[in-house]
């Protein structure tokens, strides 16, 4: 399956669309002499998110190994585009798909996965940590006893996670930069996408630095849990697949940073991108002053704005998150 090189003229499915996104100078929004910012804009899978490189990736190889099979019914636990990725996915390949969401998931995302036909399991009881992700994944494990020939994608444990990234995301910056870079900040969820990211990135630049954005409550890194409102980012329980001693620094961002980095992002760059763009944008601004005369960035934007209208772009609702 390619992930990089060049792309058929004509795509003999909408996942075949999957990756050979832009990286794209924020020349703009980081005007520093010296300083340069590249951007990987990943919200323009066709998905809407970098959630469709893994969606496509453990779909297709389980196919190919039998894990998956026609008939099978696959599940998980997911705050939106992951699911809305394995939703079109799955309708490409004639799957059924049940997606297990809380209610922090956007209006659009939901309705997205609707129209895409998936079947939705909506919990509304928060965890002991405040959030929902454990009790999401109560009711994946109960809906593996009750469907039959159904398949968890396991999305904060599942190797092939990382791996999609390392092949995709990671493998086409490589081959897009005319040079090396000299750090790298994603935001963190699974970890998958930093890790494979990583991984991919050290092998081609060695002395890279891994910065991992993360948000205010989240408990990946051992950070006490507290309420959160934006999904995609953090999460309330640390992900099977981190390995921290590939993470040089984390930052941690809160909802009202998160939502400014948003909007200066499409004021200044035109970028209409998601709530953990804009946590990826304010940790670039928290270590600003910390960066030598002469840096140059990569930075994961992952996925599209229009999906936030009704909370990060609107502003009775950002106007009722907590104050800096």
């Amino acid at each position: 399956m390619p992930f990089a090189g060049t792309r058929p003229t004509i795509a003999s499915s909408i996942v075949d669309c999957v990756g050979h996104t832009p990286l794209v100078q924020l020349k703009r929004l980081f005007a520093r002499p010296g300083l340069s910012v590249l951007a990987k804009l990943e919200f323009m899978n066709p998905g809407g998110s970098m959630k469709d490189r893994p969606a496509r990736y453990i779909v297709e190889q389980g196919l190919r190994d039998g894990t998956i099979r026609p008939g099978t019914h696959i599940i998980e636990s997911t705050s939106g585009n992951l699911g809305v990725a394995l939703a079109m996915v799955a309708r490409v390949y004639g799957l059924s798909f049940t997606c297990v969401v809380d209610p922090k998931i956007t209006k659009a995302n939901l309705q997205i996965l609707h129209q895409l036909g998936a079947n939705i399991d909506m919990v509304d009881q928060p965890d002991d940590q405040g959030g929902y992700l454990q009790t999401r994944i109560r009711r994946v494990k109960e809906l593996l006893t009750i469907l039959p020939d159904s398949f968890w994608i396991n999305q904060y444990a599942n190797e092939l996670n990382w791996k999609a990234h390392y092949h995709g995301t990671g493998s086409e910056i490589v081959e897009q930069l005319d040079g090396p870079v000299d750090c790298l900040f994603a935001a963190v969820s699974t970890t998958g996408s930093i890790m494979g990211n990583a991984r991919r990135l050290r092998e081609a630049f060695p002395s890279i630095k891994i910065v991992a954005v993360d948000a205010v409550g989240s408990v990946i890194f051992g950070s006490p849990s507290a309420p959160r409102e934006l999904p995609g980012i953090g999460s309330s329980r640390v992900p099977e697949l981190l390995n921290p001693d590939e993470i040089d620094e984390v930052v941690h961002v809160s909802d009202r940073e998160s939502v400014q980095g948003c909007r200066d992002l499409l004021f200044h760059e035109g970028i209409f991108a998601g709530g953990s763009s804009g946590s990826v944008i304010a940790a670039v601004r928290k270590l600003l002053p910390s960066f030598p005369p002469s840096y140059r960035i990569a930075v994961i934007l992952p996925d599209r704005g229009d999906r936030y209208l009704d909370t990060v772009y609107d502003d009775d609702w950002a106007s009722g998150l907590p104050s800096l």
